[in-house]
């Protein structure tokens, strides 16, 4: 016998449904034509003191946090020289051209927290209104009237009205940004998905904890739930498709 076990890095080629999911679900000619409509909106999830800057919230201490030092270390690399500029270029671009820029955050209701969801209250996860750790980093921070949805669990399609106000505003396309890639965020794409949104995930707009993380949900998501774009190749769309309508 000489059967070999295909790595990683050929995931794609052993998915049978690959094709399938990216002409139903994915198709660039349809979101082209919803950013040329301007049916489309920039989703930014928890880019905030509480789970992304150094020394406050979840890493106020870094030895308790629960996250090993060196994935911390990785982590904010990510964030600071990559992530977090590539977001605000988008955040810009996305202003520049006149479309939705939302943002979603972890904050409690209560400044005790009593209405968080069972699994933050487990996690000891708390952003009381506000606090430094409910406070969106400056970088990318809501810009005038952007909506800002507050949440107390992973999933802010399921923790906030988020797909009524999509709805409202007539959006069907979404990118999204932000952290961590393999929970909120990820959690993001699939139920955008399932709620019948076209979604882009931004590689480069996100970040998690550890490599290994970060390219497993990148392989997981794409083609399959989401069109998976850079940062540059995001901008270069947008401009081109609303300079053209």
């Amino acid at each position: 016998m000489n059967d070999k076990v295909a790595p990683l890095t050929d995931f794609d080629a052993l998915d049978p449904l690959r094709e399938q999911y990216r002409g139903s679900l994915i198709s660039t000619r349809l979101l082209r034509q919803e950013l040329a409509r301007h049916h489309v909106a920039l989703l930014c999830i928890d880019l905030q003191y509480l789970d992304a800057a150094r020394g406050f919230g979840v890493f106020a201490d870094a030895a308790a946090s629960g996250v090993p030092l060196k994935a911390q270390e990785y982590y904010f690399q990510e964030l600071e020289a990559v992530v977090l500029p590539n977001v605000r270029r988008l955040q810009d671009a996305f202003r520049t051209h006149g479309l939705e820029v939302i943002h979603s955050r972890i904050q409690s209701m209560t400044r005790d927290g009593r209405d968080r969801s069972p699994g933050h209250k487990r996690l000891n996860l708390h952003a009381p209104p506000g606090s430094k750790e409910a406070e969106f980093l400056e970088i990318v921070a809501p810009v005038g009237d952007e909506i800002v949805l507050n949440k107390t669990a992973s999933g802010v399609f399921n923790s906030t009205n988020l797909h009524y106000v999509l709805r409202n505003l007539d959006i069907s396309s979404i990118f999204i940004v932000g952290v961590y890639s393999n929970e909120c965020v990820s959690t993001a794409v699939r139920d955008a998905c399932d709620l019948g949104f076209y979604v882009t995930l931004v590689e480069d707009g996100c970040a998690t904890v550890t490599p290994e993380l970060q390219e497993a949900t990148i392989t997981t998501i794409r083609d399959r739930y989401a069109r998976v774009m850079t940062t540059d190749q995001a901008i270069a769309e947008i401009t081109r498709v609303r300079e053209a309508s």
